[in-house]
């Protein structure tokens, strides 16, 4: 790696970084590669080779898993600034499931090796704790999403999207179809649909071409930790 500032962006998003050798942080270095990927790009599937740690440096990824009939259900997003192990589940016998990536709009990545990460685990206690961390982190992303999906109805769901994608952005103006939010959530467009339409008569959004506005941040935080349909 020759680019400085993917070289500060990446010891800056790695702790175990200053406990490296000067031969490991030479290997580790030599061994990513900047990668950018097109909006809708698959980055990771079950069939594909294991890639490694990605580190995101703009843009955003979407972690999911499929069904045997091809139902999709969104685990979590990855955003600048964050990293990506289970793309990396060759190298950690804890994963045994397969994820698939996609690239929810342009991006670019930092790409570790997989054996190199393999091989610093395997030689640096500070490696193996950092990505065995990384990996419980993602765990509980994984059960948030489970709940949410078991437990929650749909509207407390959608409102729960609607602001964590709000926050994300720093926007209330949501530029996203009601197909793209439907296949965020794992769920059906004419479902999303429906309940939008729910959200915009009790004045908490408004629908508008290719998108959605938040009118109304405090409801919609109320019915996120209380369904209106359970009032």
């Amino acid at each position: 790696m020759s680019n400085q500032t993917d070289q500060a962006f990446l010891e800056s998003a790695l702790s175990f970084f200053p406990h490296l050798s000067s031969a490991e942080k030479n290997l580790l270095l030599q061994n990513t590669a900047a990668v950018s990927y097109k909006k809708g790009s698959s980055i990771h599937r079950a069939d594909y080779k294991c890639l490694g740690l990605l580190l995101v440096k703009s843009g955003s990824l979407r972690v999911y898993i499929m069904s045997e009939d091809g139902k999709e259900i969104t685990l979590y997003r990855i955003y600048p600034g964050e990293l990506c192990i289970l793309s990396a589940s060759c190298v950690l016998s804890s994963i045994t499931f397969d994820v698939y990536i996609d690239a929810v709009e342009d991006s670019q990545v930092l790409q570790v090796s997989s054996s190199v990460i393999s091989l610093l685990m395997h030689d640096n206690i500070y490696v193996e704790a950092f990505a065995n961390r990384a990996a419980a982190e993602r765990f509980s992303d994984v059960m948030w999403a489970m709940q949410q999906i078991l437990f929650m109805s749909f509207d407390r769901r959608l409102a729960i999207f609607l602001l964590d994608e709000s926050a994300s952005l720093g926007t209330d103006r949501l530029t996203l179809t009601h197909e793209q939010i439907a296949k965020l959530m794992g769920s059906a467009r004419e479902v999303v649909t429906r309940m939008l339409k729910y959200l915009q008569a009790e004045g908490l959004v408004r629908l508008g071409r290719g998108g959605v506005r938040l009118l109304d941040r405090a409801g919609l935080e109320r019915l996120a930790k209380d369904s209106l349909r359970e009032r």
